[in-house]
């Protein structure tokens, strides 16, 4: 069984749960992909700003593939894969966020660091900007 959550950043770009669903509302194993999408975002966010770039929007989801069929006590995730949305201003500022990627994802992120120790962690990325040139 797949389990997954969504976050983005809304107008003053703090992270939001995506969907209809509440925080309140997540079993644990939701509540464990919504901290860790939290820690990756986060850190994104710290390592683009002291490379002076401005994200203007961030999607992040988070999902883990369970080894029973539905979501019980003794499930276990068996891999974990992390998705980044992400739009910037300029086209110059994509190596910029690609690299903070990197870092958050592989380095930084102290949540995926503890999860790569229960499963394999895949990431993809999608970087799209509005303007071509500054």
């Amino acid at each position: 069984m797949q389990q997954s959550i969504s976050i983005h950043t809304d107008d003053n770009g703090n992270f939001v749960l995506g969907g209809d669903l509440k925080l309140d509302k997540l079993n644990p194993k939701e509540l464990l992909l919504y901290s860790t999408a939290l820690c990756a975002g986060l850190t994104l966010q710290s390592i683009t700003e002291k490379e002076r770039v401005k994200l203007l929007k961030v999607e992040i989801k988070m999902s883990g593939k369970l080894d029973t069929e539905k979501v019980e006590g003794r499930s276990q995730f068996t891999s974990f894969d992390i998705s980044y949305n992400i739009e910037c201003k300029h086209i110059e500022e994509q190596t910029k966020v690609s690299h903070a990627v990197q870092l958050t994802t592989d380095k930084y992120c102290g949540g995926l660091n503890m999860l790569r120790k229960i499963a394999p962690v895949s990431h993809s990325v999608s970087i799209v900007s509005i303007e071509v040139s500054k």
